[in-house]
Formats: C-alpha cells, structure tokens, sequence
C-alpha cells in the first residue's frame, strides 16, 4: 500500500465520523434582523440571555430536556449552499419553544449569521430552513463557571440561581448544597429551566456540588464539588466566581 493510500484510509474513519455528527432538523426565527435573545427565556438567565454569545442564541424543543439542556452549545449549519456559509453558526440554548418541526428557534440575529454575506435578506424570507447540528464545547475566555443569584432571592430565607459562562458540553443534572450542621448534602430544586433554589438556605459560605453528565447518556454521571463558592453574605443579584470550569 502506497504511502498516500496508507494516509486517507487512517484519515477517513476520523473524517466520516465528524460528518456524521450532525443531526438534520429544521430552524426558524424570532423577531427582526437586529433582534438578540429574549430576556425573559425559559432557562432563567434573565437580561444576560439576550446578550449571551453575543446575542447568538435560541430556544429548543425536545433537547431543552427538562431544563439541563439550558447553556448547551450547537454548531448548526444550513443545507442551503447558496445562501449559507459553510461553517454554519454557534449558538447557545435560552429558551424553551417549539415551531413546527423545527428543532431550533434562533434569535433573528444568530439566524441571520448562517448566511452568505449580504444573502441574509434572502435566507430570512425562507421562514424556515432545513439544517445539521450537532452539540459542541461551550467556550467562555476569560471566564470560569459563574453562579448569578436571581432577583427574587430572599436573604437568608430564600436563594435561587442560576449557572452562567457553563464551558465543555456536560448536562448538569443537579445541584446539592453542604448543611453543615447536619453533616450531608441537601438536595436543591430545579424551579425551573437552569434554576435552582432552597427555602432556608444553610448560613454560609456554601459549597455546592453539580451532578453532571453528557448529553447522550450514554457516560455514567459524576459529581463536581465547588467549595464555598457562595459567600455567607450573598446577595440578590449577584455574580460569583467558582474558580472551575466544566469540561
């Protein structure tokens, strides 16, 4: 076997295997051109969900799964070669919403940006499309997993948040809080999308640990432990820094 023969048979299975990532679905969008996220989405990250990614982002159906789909990444890429680039666009989930059989529902802008240049025009007038995607890596520079305390907490009676800046690609499947005075692990409640809250929190600081696991299923989960992450004087509407991110 000649040496060029040897080299695309090892490279094929690694090429074949990266095409054959993507799912095809469908997208649509939601409101104009100039249009990011919506800032009351269903994952609860509030006016940062309309900036996230740089506005590029989206609400899903069935992958929304029950809330822990809420931060996940996908690369989604059109089938229409002249209109679309190539590489397609990333987005992040949002939001929770159906539209037809659309798997996706982009803001007007992160639809906008799977065109050509200047073809947005035409591509937006479609309504809807057919794509691929697949999930990816979320990547956050600069920025490590990020804990965002909701509004409506209530020190100290009532702590609700929301996870921000969520790196890799693992689902988090729960979250667990330290009670110290009782030497175990509280379980948290997903309230609803990304959020998660306790009625009479322990005093703190608080650790935390995340029960985290791929989105197939198909890995056994694992547990994260962010230690006293949440100061013992949180406050509503706060932002702190875990020091750790997901891979």
């Amino acid at each position: 076997m000649g040496l060029a023969t040897l080299l695309l048979a090892l490279l094929l299975p690694g090429l074949c295997s990266s095409l054959s990532d993507f799912t095809s679905s469908r997208t649509t969008f939601y409101g104009s051109p100039e249009c990011q996220g919506n800032p009351h989405g269903a994952c609860g990250y509030g006016e940062f969900g309309k900036v996230m990614n740089g506005g590029d982002v989206g609400a899903v159906g069935k992958l929304y799964r029950g809330g822990s789909g809420c931060g996940a990444c996908y690369q989604i890429k059109c089938t229409h070669p002249e209109l679309c680039k190539e590489e397609g666009v990333g987005i992040v989930v949002t939001d929770h919403g159906y539209s037809g059989d659309a798997d996706f529902v982009l803001s007007a802008q992160g639809f906008a940006k799977l065109s050509r240049p200047n073809m947005a025009p035409q591509l937006m007038a479609y309504g809807g499309i057919d794509i691929q995607y697949r999930r990816v890596p979320c990547k956050y520079p600069g920025y490590n997993l990020t804990i965002k305390i909701k509004e409506q907490s209530s020190y100290p009676h009532y702590l609700a948040f929301v996870f921000i800046h969520q790196g890799g690609q693992k689902d988090i499947l729960a979250v667990e809080v330290w009670q110290e005075d009782c030497k175990q692990w509280r379980p948290m409640r997903r309230a609803y999308g990304g959020v998660f809250d306790v009625e009479n929190p322990p005093e703190g600081p608080l650790p935390l640990r995340l029960q985290v696991r791929g989105e197939d299923g198909g890995e056994q989960s694992s547990w994260v432990q962010l230690n006293n992450v949440i100061p013992a004087d949180w406050k509503a509407g706060a932002a702190y820094d875990t020091a750790v991110q997901l891979s």
